[in-house]
């Protein structure tokens, strides 16, 4: 996400890593998580219905999900439910009943994988001979269905579309759509052929998007954004544990359900993006001779304006602005002699660090 040149990419592969929710807390095979990440950067604007259908055969998700223990003789719901629930359908919408669950499940039976102490987990595999080839009901069809088609019907289902469509808006936009925006996205979503890219361009073409109230950036979001802006790389795991007192450690959310963003901004992980801030510029502070030879001319307004323009100008409200030149002035209170310049350097530092963790730049 810091170095990329396809920073939307790199946008969806986190929207998709947190839709189809895998913790390697779970698979405990980092190889596989990384394998998937690969798939859903891969799948970034694609189809959904190949995503759908891939990511049911993605090693990760066979462990995380359980569906290697799903078997004609021991059929396990796990990642039929999720399937329906989570992924395609959304819950308590009258979309599927416990039969079409059970039935799903019987339909998704055969993978397994192999295990050695040299290699972990591999060889992941469809094994028809673990397969359940009795006749199933899934949304009142009956027949002999397999993975594949019992897939494809979740996202064909009549009630898919205003899931996704649904769904995928709440990751831009902050608040929901109006039943027109959405009854045209979905039209445009299945008469596409679950195609991504369409709907998603249309959601970040509308005017809410752009006009519309302000969204908390997602940590790791935050993190790449402000490293970008910094010009600096990710230079140790350290950052790890940043984003993860943050809110968000990826490879790690924390269920099934994927991360709470009503919970990207509480008492506790606000402290954690302040530290991010402070370990971010850690190596960007005026020192030295900056601070002790600074402008003892600079005003306020001229400080703020010079700590913004370091920034990047972002856009900052003026109730911000006017916090920040509040800061600015009383900052020199009492100040004399040689504190003139030194106390306006060490001012900037302060500037610059209260912008990168005021809440516009927490937002976008």
């Amino acid at each position: 996400m810091v170095r990329t040149n396809q920073p939307l990419v790199e946008r969806m592969t986190l929207v998709w890593h947190d839709w189809f929710s895998t913790s390697n807390d779970g698979v405990g095979q980092q190889s596989l998580m990384l394998a998937q990440n690969e798939l859903l950067r891969r799948s970034a604007f694609g189809s959904f219905d190949q995503l759908a259908h891939d990511i049911t055969q993605d090693p990760a998700v066979i462990v995380w999900l359980n569906l290697n223990e799903n078997s004609r003789w021991n059929p396990n719901e796990n990642y039929a439910r999720e399937l329906m629930e989570l992924f395609t359908l959304g819950a308590d919408r009258g979309a599927y009943t416990e039969l079409d669950v059970r039935s799903l499940a019987r339909a998704l039976t055969g993978f397994d994988f192999e295990w050695s102490d040299e290699l972990g987990m591999y060889d992941f595999r469809y094994v028809p001979a673990r397969h359940d080839t009795g006749d199933k009901t899934i949304f009142g069809q009956t027949g002999a269905l397999t993975w594949e088609q019992g897939v494809a019907m979740c996202v064909r289902h009549p009630m898919h579309a205003s899931f996704f469509v649904s769904k995928l808006w709440s990751y831009f936009i902050a608040t929901p759509s109006s039943g027109s925006d959405r009854q045209a996205l979905e039209s445009l979503y299945a008469s596409g052929g679950y195609q991504v890219r369409p709907v998603l361009e249309a959601i970040l073409l509308h005017p809410d998007f752009h006009a519309g109230p302000r969204m908390v950036k997602p940590p790791v979001v935050f993190v790449a954004g402000l490293l970008r802006m910094l010009q600096r790389t990710i230079d140790g795991e350290y950052w790890i544990w940043y984003c993860d007192g943050a809110g968000q450690r990826l490879f790690y959310p924390p269920d099934v359900s994927g991360w709470d963003d009503s919970r990207w901004l509480d008492t506790s992980t606000v402290r954690g993006r302040f530290d991010v801030v402070s370990q971010a510029v850690s190596d960007r502070y005026l020192d030295g001779d900056e601070v002790d030879d600074y402008d003892e001319t600079e005003t306020p307004d001229a400080a703020v304006a010079a700590a913004r323009a370091w920034a990047g100008d972002p856009n900052l409200t003026a109730e911000t602005t006017g916090v920040l030149t509040a800061f600015a002035a009383n900052a020199l209170a009492g100040a004399g002699g040689w504190q003139l310049s030194t106390y306006r350097g060490l001012r900037q530092n302060a500037l610059r660090q209260l912008i990168l963790a005021s809440p516009d730049f927490q937002t976008s």
